[in-house]
């Protein structure tokens, strides 16, 4: 159990550090010249989460549990400033306050939500209360559901005007995820009750079929912006990270698969929610 805890613990903290650092830097980009408080702020939050992600990688699996344990808090105290800099921003965007930045709002509405379950879950780990696997199965996908159908909108208003037929299948899965994103609410206000193993596998195979189709799209997209092939304002590491996090949600669905209903697993350890 110390093992797959400090493997979980590590696994959690390289993925989401990343991200977090990756979200400093595009809020960077979208600032005025004169936010100056602003961007230093978001090259603090860079630098910072670059540091964490580094000592997370140098950690191994045989590393001692304590010592896990309180980089787990340190990291989740990071991640908690970082939020706290998300809403304020967001606050600042939406009583008008840095008109002609670049930032939409629900980025950085989408940002800080990242930000919240990354500190929420670390809480969850040094606590030793991960969910029940049927709580855990719907409100992951709740969560990823409407991440990814926020990444479609992203993409489609980013994309030049000109791409008619990108941005017409960023619009396609945009209102697929808010679809999926519905069917999966009203799947989490029917529980107890809903939480069967027939309707949970379906759910989770209805869900990868369009993670997948969707993870495609970014990969395409992300290759044709590195070729300076498409036409739009999406910064490639931006293209890059909405793919990675599509590859996190499938393998999060594949770990649920596996622990429903033991089949398995194609890819890494098998740590969720046991």
């Amino acid at each position: 159990m110390s093992n797959e805890f400090v493997a979980r613990s590590l696994d959690e903290i390289r993925f989401w550090a990343r991200i977090m650092k990756e979200h400093s830097l595009f809020l960077k980009l979208g600032f005025r010249a004169e936010d100056t408080q602003l961007i230093q702020e978001a090259n603090q939050f860079y630098r910072l989460f670059e540091s964490i992600e580094n000592k997370a990688n140098a950690y191994t699996v045989d590393t001692d549990p304590q010592t896990i344990r309180q980089f787990n808090e340190e990291v989740r105290q990071a991640a908690t400033m970082i939020w706290a800099f998300k809403r304020k921003v967001l606050g600042l965007i939406l009583r008008c306050e840095l008109p002609g930045a670049n930032n939409f709002p629900l980025l950085v509405d989408h940002v800080s939500r990242e930000a919240n379950y990354f500190r929420n879950r670390l809480g969850e780990l040094n606590a030793g209360r991960l969910e029940p696997l049927p709580d855990a199965i719907i409100d992951e996908n709740v969560f990823f559901l409407r991440i990814m159908a926020d990444h479609a909108k992203f993409i489609g208003h980013l994309l030049d005007p000109s791409e008619r037929k990108l941005v017409e299948q960023a619009n396609h899965f945009s209102e697929e995820f808010d679809k999926l994103l519905f069917q999966a609410r009203d799947l989490e206000s029917m529980r107890p009750q809903s939480q069967t193993v027939p309707l949970l596998d379906q759910f989770l195979d209805q869900n990868r079929v369009s993670v997948k189709s969707l993870r495609d799209f970014k990969k395409t997209a992300r290759d044709l912006i590195d070729a300076c092939k498409i036409k739009s304002i999406i910064h490639p590491l931006l293209a890059d990270h909405v793919f990675r996090e599509a590859e996190r949600f499938l393998f999060i669905i594949d770990m649920f698969e596996n622990s429903l209903t033991g089949k398995p697993m194609a890819s890494r350890q098998s740590l969720l929610f046991d």
